[in-house]
């Protein structure tokens, strides 16, 4: 499976606001809306929608953040989104899979961080497969922080 990864726009900001988790979900990973209004406020933000094809399955947002660790700073991938109707299907994986490629070539980074809602075991168990590791630190939201220490090539 290729997927694609499109920054948001004007032009497709409708199609990224449409995109929500499966019920149930709520809580474990902030809204579309929230997302882009992060990045309007913050422009080290990326949001991007995730496409299979030219049809949107999911929302991921990205950033680096200058000032942690200084002097290089901390690459995140703060925010990742399947669409309810396509969870199950292998685009989490995949998804994953690209977005860790795409922030190794775009930042050049050694480590890429997440931070994760206690309970949200499904996405823990996914990320863990990837190699992203607990840290036994939390955010200032309380969220638990993993670590992907990114392979020399």
């Amino acid at each position: 499976m290729k997927l694609k990864f499109e920054p948001v726009t004007e032009k497709n900001r409708a199609q990224a606001l449409r995109l929500h988790g499966a019920p149930g979900q709520e809580g474990l990973v902030e809204p579309v809306e929230q997302c882009l209004a992060e990045a309007e406020q913050w422009k080290g933000w990326r949001p991007v929608l995730i496409l299979d094809g030219e049809r949107p399955v999911g929302f991921a947002m990205y950033g680096k953040f200058p000032l942690e660790s200084f002097p290089f700073g901390r690459v995140w991938l703060d925010r990742l989104l399947i669409a309810g109707e396509h969870q199950g299907r292998g685009y989490g994986k995949a998804a994953l899979a690209g977005l860790i490629q795409r922030l190794r070539e775009e930042y050049r980074c050694k480590k890429i961080y997440l931070s994760i809602v206690e309970g949200n075991w499904a996405a823990a168990e996914l990320y863990q497969k990837f190699g992203f590791r607990f840290t036994g630190k939390r955010d200032p939201h309380g969220e638990q922080i993993m670590v992907y220490l990114c392979p020399r090539k």
